[in-house]
């Protein structure tokens, strides 16, 4: 389905998990959409094994950040992260 026919909160979801994707191309990426702007997000990949929680987590803020740079940026908060390996 196309972002154009998607909502504006799924469409960003997907933009979140396409980012993610980008990042951690064998991620295992689930996004959903809370109030404006918040969104929860899960990650599983074998990239994160032996990698702290603070390290799964800079890897995923990395590649959603410029979603979440600058006054009109789409994403305002993930409520929830959870990343974990298989």
């Amino acid at each position: 389905m196309a972002l154009t026919k998607l909502g504006a909160a799924d469409g960003v979801a997907a933009q979140i998990e396409s980012a993610i994707r980008a990042a951690v191309p064998d991620a295992r990426v689930q996004v959903k959409a809370g109030g404006a702007g918040h969104y929860e997000v899960r990650v599983v990949s074998e990239v994160f094994r032996d990698k702290s929680m603070v390290q799964q987590h800079q890897l995923v803020y990395r590649a959603i950040t410029p979603l979440m740079t600058g006054a009109a940026a789409p994403v305002h908060a993930i409520d929830r992260l959870l990343t974990q390996a298989p």
